[in-house]
């Protein structure tokens, strides 16, 4: 597959990206570094009740749109679309940095001024369910049961919480294994491994090309880079029911998975880049140095404006006892109990999470939801999302626990340990699973 310059602008607010949405100048209005402020309201006892009841209720909408193209489009196309088709509703566009979006969230929601909608992470849904800050939709959408079914499980499932939903899916993502077709050729690879033991024996082609080249790099020992390969090879990080580690994250399959890792590094398979530090994947990608990496749908246009003449293909990940699968990003659209809005809030959030609308933000690089959307025209016949929905259907979501920042950390450091050679696959695994367990029980 090669790609060209004129691709589709990168998919925005997601983790990998996080860092160039805090450098972008926004379009939209910015929360201060004080506590953020919501639209002033009208105290004019002089209108009358008459008035008061044509004026339209304006809800704050706060997200991390890509300032350049994504929150544009929301501004000067989606919101006066919908306020037009909606004149009782006006609808504030709050663009915030996504390295501080959390942070200003949680004071805004200390102080009582919450916005009404917003676009978050997927991974803090719990976090903010498990504080009581977020409404249940299923009582606030009288049809939610058959709502729901319109959307793809995967990304819905991002928004379940103690059983029930405290938000919906807004744009989802994956992680696809792109291959690098000039180095694949030069060590004699004549298709893209599909299972494990196919990328065994592709990792030791690529080597025989120099001891300077790599079959594969990723940034980390985070749950982003590692959970694909737990998976894959049937493990998890905890069982079913969030109830325990124990024999789920020090289990065989999970074992086995760091196992494969750690064997690959120690071979020179893997790129060190794995044991933290960071390693420039794209660049080793580009200049052939690295021949596989897991990557979402922001790397065409991205890596296409880097290196417009590399040739490259995308592939699932390989599969393992687990089957092929890759994890869930993207964010989902909530709604704060704090709001006195919800009607007018949930207007808003349908028109977002219309067939319609859905399809208009793939323009701007967004995936859709919508199970309807995925079988549509437009996005069989597109560029290349094609494989990452085809990976969203086996693909995971992280633990949906409000304690998982920490959850993930005791991972990442025992994963780094493991891969360095501190520690053997099982002690670390052992160590890990013995500090997440008390994390688990939630009162």
């Amino acid at each position: 597959m090669k790609k060209r310059s004129y691709l589709f602008i990168a998919l925005s607010a997601i983790i990998a990206l996080s860092m160039l949405l805090a450098a972008c100048t926004p379009t939209a209005p910015s929360v201060s570094e004080q506590e953020p402020q919501q639209p002033a309201q009208s105290n004019d006892s002089s209108s009358s009740s008459v008035e008061k009841e044509a004026a339209p209720v304006t809800i704050s909408f706060w997200h991390a749109y890509n300032a350049d193209v994504e929150a544009v489009y929301l501004e000067e196309t989606l919101i006066p679309e919908f306020e037009a088709a909606n004149p009782d509703v006006k609808v504030e566009s709050v663009l915030v940095p996504y390295d501080q979006f959390r942070r200003k969230l949680l004071i805004a929601l200390s102080g009582g001024t919450a916005p009404d909608l917003a676009r978050v992470d997927i991974i803090w849904v719990p976090e903010l369910a498990d504080q009581g800050a977020l409404a249940n939709l299923e009582e606030v959408i009288p049809d939610f049961a058959t709502y729901s079914e319109q959307f793809l499980p995967g990304p819905l499932s991002t928004n379940l919480y103690n059983g029930k939903h405290f938000g919906l899916p807004l744009d989802t993502n994956t992680r696809v294994m792109v291959y690098n077709k000039d180095m694949f050729a030069a060590a004699g690879i004549e298709k893209a491994p599909e299972t494990m033991a196919e990328l065994l024996t592709a990792c030791e082609k690529i080597k025989t090309l120099g001891d300077d080249k790599f079959c594969f790099a990723d940034g980390g020992t985070y749950a982003w880079a590692v959970n694909p390969w737990i998976w894959s090879f049937g493990g998890d990080v905890t069982d079913e029911s969030i109830t325990t580690s124990t024999g789920v994250f020090n289990g065989a399959n999970t074992v086995a998975a760091y196992q494969f890792l750690k064997d690959n590094i120690e071979n020179g398979y893997m790129h060190p880049g794995m044991l933290g530090g960071g390693v420039d994947s794209w660049g080793g990608f580009g200049q052939d140095q690295i021949a596989m990496l897991l990557e979402g749908p922001w790397f065409p246009p991205l890596f296409g404006g880097q290196f417009p003449d590399k040739e490259y293909g995308m592939t699932l990940m390989p599969a393992g006892d687990g089957g092929s699968v890759s994890v869930v990003g993207g964010e989902d659209i909530v709604m704060f109990q704090q709001s006195d809005k919800k009607d007018a809030a949930t207007k808003f959030m349908k028109y977002l999470l219309s067939e319609e609308t859905q399809l208009k933000l793939v323009s701007v690089g967004q995936m859709p939801v919508l199970k309807s959307a995925v079988e549509s025209d437009t996005i069989k016949n597109h560029e290349f999302f094609g494989i990452f929905l085809e990976q969203l259907t086996t693909a995971k979501a992280r633990t949906p626990h409000p304690r998982w920042s920490k959850i993930e950390e005791i991972m990442t450091n025992a994963g780094s340990a493991i891969l360095n050679g501190e520690v053997s696959v099982k002690v670390g695994l052992d160590d890990a699973v013995s500090q997440i367990d008390p994390l688990l029980p939630i009162e």
